[in-house]
């Protein structure tokens, strides 16, 4: 077994931000679509995160991608790992 070779696979979402008050937090909505086990309807289930971000520039509208990663502290446990679409300005 080689320790040195293996690494680990993180859990990542993708969502939109939804709010860039905080200090090097953000809040990501994270939407899923999932099927209801007796009638079979189509249904979309949503959850927000609190994601760490930093040296990256988000703002409210952008779509990332975030990982999870060791708790930053009592409600952060994921981290912003990249900025897929930028929110466009009108």
């Amino acid at each position: 077994m080689t320790d040195a070779t293996t690494q680990t696979v993180r859990r990542t979402l993708q969502g939109r931000v939804v709010s860039d008050k905080m200090q090097k937090t953000v809040t990501v909505l994270v939407e899923r679509k999932v099927k209801h086990p007796v009638i079979g309807k189509i249904m979309t289930r949503s959850k927000k995160y609190h994601a760490h971000v930093e040296g990256l520039e988000t703002v409210a509208g952008d779509l990332v991608q975030i990982e999870e990663c060791s708790p930053i502290s009592k409600t952060k446990a994921w981290r912003v790992a990249k900025v897929v679409e930028k929110a466009r300005v009108v």
